[in-house]
């Protein structure tokens, strides 16, 4: 992905946070790297993501995590043409060491998100599958996973004529 196709799929997230995920839109995050074999989001350690010990606060964390997954999701159902809706379904994470930075929030299971969009592309079944990822600090050369996390994305075609 271009430096300015980030920047404008950056705008694009943050507007459609703005109107649907205001919290999320709140924190303000950056896409750092989309393409098919990964996707990268960053969110700044600043006023609004840090807690009261200085690091970046769980809820923020968890948003990182979330947003990791969903960018190739939203990529691909915007390339699809087709509604399909997706939620999470569950969340799972391990903390390892404490974000005092900005972190960048890396899913390296692009290909798999992909996929999945394409199959509910194509049918109006519920379909759900497991993904993981992983959390570092974005400057310092440690490469450390701050945490690493499994979030269940579930997606679901809404086209009529799929429906019978």
């Amino acid at each position: 992905m271009k430096n300015f196709d980030k920047i404008k799929f950056t705008a694009m997230i943050n507007a459609y946070c703005m109107i649907n995920i205001p919290l999320l839109a709140f924190c303000t995050p950056r896409v750092m790297e989309l393409d098919e074999k990964r996707a990268v989001a960053r969110i700044r350690l600043d006023r609004r993501t840090r807690n009261h010990l200085g690091v970046m606060y769980f809820g923020a964390l968890a948003m990182g995590a979330e947003l990791s997954i969903a960018l190739k999701c939203l990529q691909a159902i915007a390339q699809s043409g087709q509604k399909i809706d997706f939620i999470f379904k569950d969340f799972e994470c391990q903390f390892h060491r404490r974000a005092d930075s900005h972190v960048h929030f890396i899913c390296e299971q692009a290909a798999a998100i992909q996929d999945l969009i394409n199959r509910a592309a194509a049918t109006s079944e519920r379909l759900t599958e497991t993904f993981e990822g992983f959390a570092i600090i974005a400057e310092g050369e440690s490469k450390d996973p701050v945490m690493s996390y499994k979030l269940t994305l579930s997606v679901r075609n809404r086209r009529k004529d799929l429906h019978g």
